[in-house]
């Protein structure tokens, strides 16, 4: 990390990065270890370790979302555009250090749901539920609540699956969702078109 980031900087990436691989039971000194800070520091930038994890899936949030979903009234269909999600999932599944969806694992660790970090990471999840959902009607889709939740169910599970080493999301996740869509009748894409 330079030097020209702050020490607030500094923390939010080591904990971005050493949760996302190490999980979210990272001890305090390796986290003000790997940004460079003292303890102290850490406690007077964020009231707890718990605060410093929300605060870091806050922070990536933006750039979580950039790298999944396709720009707003990109001239695409319903079905292109969710489509467009997992071929993000699975070109990202497909690089060094992929280990699933960060706010999917920061939920699953954490266990309580009124833990800071949970809430911001079920909150992240409910988001991209939203874009499912608002695609799914707007495609068409005979049931848009249950399609958003059947596609969600199967980020969740390819992104975990991937994460953990044991799948190879090509040639399994597209023709997965493709499926789902058929079912709901989500409009082709000539008729789906904003």
């Amino acid at each position: 990390m330079t030097t020209e980031t702050t020490p607030r900087e500094r923390l939010l990436a080591a904990a971005a990065e050493l949760t996302y691989r190490d999980g979210v039971g990272i001890g305090v000194e390796a986290l003000c270890k790997a940004a460079g800070v003292s303890k102290r520091s850490l406690y007077q930038l964020f009231d707890s370790k718990d605060e410093l994890l929300a605060a870091s899936l806050k922070e990536g949030a933006a750039a979580f979302v950039a790298g999944l979903l396709p720009p707003a009234e990109d001239g695409r269909g319903a079905r292109a555009r969710i489509m467009h999600v997992f071929r993000q999932l699975e070109t990202q599944a497909g690089a060094p250090g992929f280990h699933g969806c960060r706010y999917l694992a920061a939920q699953i660790e954490l266990k309580d749901p009124r833990h800071p970090a949970s809430k911001v990471a079920r909150r992240i999840k409910r988001n991209l539920l939203g874009f499912f959902r608002r695609e799914a009607e707007q495609g068409g889709a005979v049931d848009p609540d249950l399609l958003a939740r059947q596609l969600l169910v199967v980020f969740d599970g390819a992104s975990a699956r991937a994460g953990i080493g044991v799948d190879d999301l090509r040639g399994l996740v597209g023709p997965t969702v493709t499926a789902l869509l058929d079912a709901a009748g989500l409009k082709p894409a000539a008729a789906s078109r904003r």
